[in-house]
């Protein structure tokens, strides 16, 4: 889709998953048995088609940046346009911008080179599989300055506590962006507006001692834009913590998520060729999600289970979410529990945690 264009803004997302953040940003943490929380935004704007991709990182960004490659895993490898990723560059002595809007001032050529005329903006917190060119659609229908996306929510979370909320009228239209945690419409981070409008604002912003565009641009100034809603149906997860992470993980392990997510909607990741999983005799394998390249001779009940985990025989691995390459011992007891990359547990080793409170494991530790 040539008319349109993607901006990924991670600036403002906080690296909130205690353990799982120490060496990595949030968009960086493994899901799913297979992906990176990034893989589901990209490959929402894969699907759409879009020309031109722009990530925009602040820190923590080389486990990122090792997984995205060229983006030929999402078709983005392309001699015009595909994905850009574009870390902190705060070289210009006479900038006087702040917040996000540091990566957009100083990254215009991206947006003046591009040939799109409208942009989405989307973060990496929310897990969903919107489907951006309704979203475009639905905006030229409305003829509005800004188009937000968000979901009706039947049951609030404490995750859905930091989350935006706005109110919609019978037209559809934003009355109202706030943060009443009993309210239940919630901002999915997504919104679409013209390419145009965007550069005016964020010099508007700037020349106004603004830092983040979203909130100093759109919410502070709902009544002067035409702002509508498109309200989003399908699955959807927030990952803002770590209690987040370790529910939204199991929860997939229930049918109706698994194939919400899934089913219709190919998520795409980093291509690593490895060999199917072997189960051995010793094996006992239910309700969970197992990648390839493991070995199991263990027990394995209610887990994500990530590439290249070897289970050795007599382990139990219960309610818990273990990442590639980690390594358990026989006769090891895992339960409630997260591990980490390339964590090794020796034999005879039992770890429990809280299912309300996993406990955590660091990366490359050895217990």
């Amino acid at each position: 889709m040539k008319e349109l264009m993607g901006v990924i803004n991670l600036d403002h997302e906080l690296d909130q998953l205690n353990e799982l953040t120490y060496f990595r940003c949030g968009a960086a943490v493994p899901f799913a048995s297979r992906y990176r929380l990034i893989d589901f935004v990209l490959s929402n704007m894969m699907r759409a088609e879009l020309e031109s991709v722009g990530l925009f990182v602040r820190r923590k960004y080389r486990s990122l940046m090792d997984h995205l490659g060229d983006g030929k895993s999402w078709d983005m490898n392309r001699k015009h346009g595909g994905l850009f990723i574009l870390p902190p560059d705060w070289n210009d002595p006479t900038d006087t911008s702040l917040g996000d809007l540091q990566h957009y001032h100083n990254n215009l050529d991206f947006f003046k080179r591009a040939s799109a005329k409208y942009i989405v903006f989307s973060g990496s917190q929310h897990i969903n599989t919107v489907d951006f060119q309704d979203v475009f659609q639905y905006h030229m229908e409305k003829g509005a300055d800004v188009t937000l996306v968000y979901k009706k929510i039947d049951v609030l979370k404490p995750e859905h506590d930091p989350c935006l909320r706005v109110d919609v009228d019978e037209d559809n239209n934003v009355t109202e962006i706030h943060q009443e945690k009993d309210h239940h419409s919630v901002y999915l981070d997504i919104f679409i507006m013209e390419k145009k409008l965007f550069l005016e604002q964020v010099e508007y912003c700037i020349a106004h001692g603004e830092s983040y565009f979203f909130r100093d641009a759109i919410q502070k100034n709902r009544h002067k834009f035409k702002i509508s809603a498109y309200e989003y149906t399908g699955y959807h997860a927030v990952i803002n913590s770590l209690e987040s992470y370790y529910k939204n993980s199991l929860e997939l392990l229930q049918q109706d998520n698994y194939f919400g997510l899934f089913k219709e909607n190919p998520v795409q990741t980093k291509i690593k060729y490895e060999a199917p999983t072997r189960y051995l005799d010793s094996a006992e394998v239910s309700n969970s999600l197992v990648a390839n390249g493991c070995i199991i001779a263990g027990t394995v009940e209610n887990s994500v289970i990530f590439r290249g985990v070897q289970v050795r025989k007599g382990a139990r691995i219960i309610n818990s979410v273990i990442m590639q390459k980690c390594v358990i011992e026989e006769n090891a007891v895992i339960e409630n529990v997260i591990m980490d990359k390339d964590v090794q547990l020796s034999k005879d080793r039992i770890l429990v945690g809280d299912s309300k409170r996993p406990f955590v494991i660091v990366k490359s530790s050895k217990i």
